[in-house]
């Protein structure tokens, strides 16, 4: 089989084998998985314009993640290494519902202090490098 048709068969059958694992857990039980995409406010794409409170929020942002990724709840999060005026971060997490998603997700320190803007979607890791 050439090498593109193997991946494409290996995709497909893990997408169609990945339901069937996971009707074997009550849904009450499975966390549901969703990614939020944070943005630097516009006010803030110059890093001159960057107060000492927009450094501690961001700060406290950072810290809140850590340690939700050592609580289990985060599964990855990190940025892209743009300017500001097209850098995003992403953070993949899990949550009972979207209702726990949004508000973890607007506890975030940088989004309270208005310093990033997110957006919230339901996500499913498909793969994962060990």
């Amino acid at each position: 089989m050439h090498r593109s048709k193997q991946v494409l068969a290996a995709a497909l059958a893990a997408f169609l084998i990945a339901p069937a694992a996971l009707a074997e857990t009550p849904a009450a039980a499975r966390p549901q998985q969703f990614v939020y995409m944070l943005r630097v406010a516009p006010h803030l794409h110059d890093a001159a314009k960057w107060s000492d409170k927009d450094k501690a929020a961001t700060s406290r942002h950072f810290e809140r993640l850590k340690k939700a990724t050592a609580d289990g709840k985060v599964i990855l999060a990190g940025r892209t290494t743009e300017q500001m005026d097209k850098t995003f971060g992403l953070v993949v997490f899990e949550a009972d519902d979207e209702k726990a998603a949004r508000a973890f997700m607007e506890a975030d320190p940088a989004v309270v202090a208005g310093v990033m803007t997110a957006t919230l979607h339901p996500y499913s890791v498909a793969l994962q490098r060990k």
